[in-house]
């Protein structure tokens, strides 16, 4: 008797188990009343655009006009996006970043110069050395 009764307990913590899952699929699918509770498999995302290529003309050209503008004004993005053959949000997004990627570059050549400025001279000379393998054989 006592064996029927945890094997009745269990069930219902399956059932229990299983009703968690459906209701949370429910609730997954926004409440759409026409999901299937046997699918396991979550509904597909969105088809994600894929990674632009730009080529190394508008590579350079882009890099060139970051060098002395690191902010666009409509004008100048329209422009840009004429020339190189690009779409105005591709060069907004490679400029957003760009930026990024310099604002990266700064914080690690801060944190370089932080860390050497604290060494003496012939440290930092000695420390150079050792990381160039000159001495190892």
């Amino acid at each position: 008797m006592l064996l029927t009764k945890i094997n009745i307990h269990n069930q219902d913590k399956i059932n229990w188990n299983i009703w968690q899952g459906v209701l949370q699929r429910f609730h997954h699918c926004g409440g759409d009343l026409n999901f299937n509770i046997f699918n396991n498999k979550q509904q597909p995302k969105k088809k994600r655009k894929s990674r632009t290529a730009f080529t190394n003309l508008q590579i350079f050209e882009l890099e060139k006009r970051f060098l002395y503008q690191k902010y666009l004004s409509p004008a100048d993005r329209d422009e840009i996006a004429v020339t190189l053959g690009l779409k105005n949000a591709q060069v907004i997004t490679w400029f957003q970043n760009r930026r990024a990627k310099m604002k990266r570059d700064m914080e690690e050549l801060k944190k370089e110069v932080e860390s050497t400025s604290s060494l003496s001279p012939h440290k930092f000379f000695a420390k150079k050395v050792q990381d160039l393998d000159i001495f190892k054989k």
